[in-house]
């Protein structure tokens, strides 16, 4: 039997599957722990059961999935939007070796998942997979760039891209705290910072004209970032669509920062999650789960390499280039979090090394802004280049 969903029946299956995911996380402490997604949690469920059922013969979903490329390429409107150069020039030198050391991590990165993909005999899309699209990427960068790695002749890129993204929160967050432990210890270092004082957050009221502007600032940006999206083909390169919606937030975002407009980033940020959330859902839903149970060797393999390498990176090139001092440990820290995870995890792993050792103000302040915007900008396109270059 042959389920069709039309279009609206999608998207409210896709809502069925996050509010499962969020009411399960609500349940799980550890999911809670390890800043596991509830999209991931309840798209990985939906999955299983749409799998189990193919295999029964019990039915077959088909989707109508038209809105999933169009919450997606919101999603990195808004992350856009948050890449401020009047924000990057406030981090300072600590905050440009951070930068460099950040995007030299993603071409590292590539290059260890392809080289082990090829120990395996794997398609070297897939340790692309591996590699930056999901570790630094995040889950929401292997959902994305999965169709590209698929069109390109990696079978099942969003499956392995997804599963990877999503053990990687896990090891971001058993990472960084070993990893500071042992420069702190090594190098006798001390907190000199003052705790700072929680910083007042702006209270957006909820008024239904100024979110509607929001809402269109948001759409405008994707407008523009659909011909920017032209451009870069222009190039030669393979970019996905969804770069030039980056791009497109990112200039409107430095456009009001030059004319001195202030931006309600809190209704942005809105617009920007719930679409990511979305998008998550209605993804996640059609896994190839059956394909990760015959990568499941060569994915721990490949995982675990990347966790080892991440840890190296942090003690010897982030600790070294921004300070070598207490904050630059709490970076370190930070870094491993944000490397195999997302910002959620480092900033869990700063705030659980400043609760035994002291505050950090620094790295409090630079890590989380300048490895989100050079990771959001450069990411994308050192994962195109890869893949150009393999496919």
């Amino acid at each position: 039997m042959e389920i069709k969903l039309d279009l609206l029946q999608t998207v409210g299956l896709a809502v069925c599957v996050f509010l499962l995911g969020r009411w399960i996380k609500s349940k799980v402490k550890f999911f809670q722990k390890y800043f596991i997604p509830a999209p991931v949690i309840g798209g990985l469920i939906a999955s299983v059961v749409i799998f189990a059922a193919l295999k029964q013969g019990w039915f077959t979903l088909k989707m109508t999935n038209t809105l999933q490329d169009f919450f997606m390429n919101l999603f990195f409107t808004g992350t856009g939007f948050t890449c401020s150069i009047a924000v990057i020039k406030k981090s300072g030198r600590t905050g440009a070796c951070l930068a460099v050391g950040a995007v030299l991590l993603l071409v590292v990165q590539n290059l260890v998942g392809i080289g082990l993909a090829t120990v395996f005999g794997l398609n070297k899309l897939l340790g692309v997979a591996m590699g930056s699209i999901s570790m630094s990427g995040g889950v929401g960068s292997g959902a994305s760039f999965g169709p590209t790695l698929e069109a390109a002749g990696a079978l099942d890129g969003t499956t392995v891209g997804v599963a990877a993204a999503t053990f990687g929160l896990l090891l971001g967050s058993l990472a960084g705290g070993p990893v500071a432990k042992r420069l702190i210890q090594k190098h006798n270092l001390k907190s000199t910072g003052v705790e700072m004082a929680a910083e007042e957050k702006k209270v957006w009221p909820l008024v239904e004209k100024h979110f509607f502007n929001s809402v269109l600032l948001m759409l405008l940006a994707a407008f523009i970032g659909s011909y920017i999206s032209k451009l870069l083909r222009m190039t030669g390169l393979n970019f996905p669509y969804y770069v030039g919606c980056l791009f497109g937030g990112m200039l409107i975002r430095n456009i009001a920062d030059a004319c001195g407009k202030e931006l309600r980033m809190f209704e942005l940020d809105v617009i920007s999650n719930t679409s990511l959330n979305l998008f998550l859902s209605m993804a996640l839903m059609s896994l190839n789960i059956a394909r990760l149970v015959s990568l499941a060797l060569p994915m721990i393999v490949i995982l675990i390499s990347q966790a080892a390498v991440m840890m190296l990176w942090a003690y010897f090139v982030t600790f070294n280039t921004t300070g070598r001092d207490y904050d630059a440990a709490v970076m370190a820290a930070g870094h491993c979090g944000v490397g195999l995870g997302q910002t959620p995890n480092a900033v869990a792993n700063m705030a659980a090394v400043i609760d035994v050792n002291g505050p950090a103000p620094t790295a409090w302040f630079v890590l989380p802004v300048i490895t989100v915007i050079f990771i959001n900008i450069m990411n994308p396109i050192i994962i195109t280049t890869f893949i150009n270059i393999l496919k």
